[in-house]
């Protein structure tokens, strides 16, 4: 009886001195109102000169005539295959994120749809979350949507760590308005264990994006200047990742004052 009371003080007195937070689940996230909240804004910056675009002979692969009307096709069907964007040293498509933080505004989140279109993927960069217990039924988290007509898309996703590569759905899509509806493979989502989904065609396997896991509703993704805000953030000291599948990622702490905007820059 002494043991198990000496042990519940200790348990008192930790939430004491870390607050409820200490003992949420992993990657558990709980939404509420923001009063007060400031922002974190800044730009992306690319070390150095992006990486050459890989040359694809569109000829080696399947559909040539019809993935041959790609936009960026070259002459002798060679399309380049642009990995990293940058204007004026301005980073395009980084995420930048704030780490572990377990309460804040509402996730907001629109389902991210993933377009087949011209033997190509659009968005190549975006952000994915785990799907909770009500999305993995409804779904409303992520698609794929094939938009060429008469042409297969085998659209296979992957959670990439180093090397390795975890497979989390392959559904072919063999019709122009097929919808592959994958929020329910996206439950596998497991908390500092995944970071980073890769898609791919297996039907045409040049066809290529990424998207950071995220596990809070706090990121931004950069345009085409480098820029990004992401808003409604509690007053508070956080560390705030900006990454980039093909550059890498840098961390740093930001001071959030509430109603005001905290200048954050970074350099990949």
């Amino acid at each position: 009886m002494i043991r198990k009371t000496l042990v519940g003080l200790l348990v008192v007195s930790v939430a004491l001195v870390f607050g409820s937070s200490a003992f949420a689940k992993k990657g558990k996230y709980e939404e509420g109102a923001v009063s007060g909240g400031g922002s974190i804004s800044g730009s992306v910056s690319l070390k150095g000169n992006p990486t050459p675009a890989i040359m694809e002979d569109l000829n080696k692969g399947k559909n040539v005539e019809f993935c041959s009307t790609h936009p960026d096709t070259q002459k002798g069907g060679i399309r380049p295959r642009v990995k990293v964007v940058a204007t004026g040293g301005k980073l395009s498509g980084a995420v930048v994120f704030i780490e572990e933080i377990t309460k804040g505004k509402a996730w907001g989140w629109k389902n991210q749809n993933f377009d087949f279109t011209t033997c190509d993927i659009f968005p190549k960069i975006a952000v994915i979350k785990k799907a909770s217990t009500a999305e993995k039924k409804a779904g409303g988290v992520a698609s794929v949507t094939n938009n060429d007509p008469d042409i297969l898309h085998n659209p296979h996703g992957y959670s990439v760590v180093g090397a390795s590569r975890k497979t989390l759905f392959n559904k072919p899509l063999p019709s122009k308005g097929d919808v592959a509806e994958v929020s329910k493979n996206l439950a596998r989502f497991k908390h500092n264990k995944d970071i980073h989904f890769f898609l791919q065609c297996d039907q045409h396997n040049y066809m290529e994006a990424d998207a950071r896991i995220v596990w809070n509703p706090y990121f931004a993704v950069t345009g085409a200047d480098g820029s990004f805000k992401i808003g409604d953030v509690p007053a508070g000291k956080y560390k705030v990742t900006a990454w980039h599948p093909y550059v890498g990622e840098v961390t740093s702490e930001v001071t959030v004052a509430g109603g005001a905007d905290a200048k954050q820059d970074y350099t990949l």
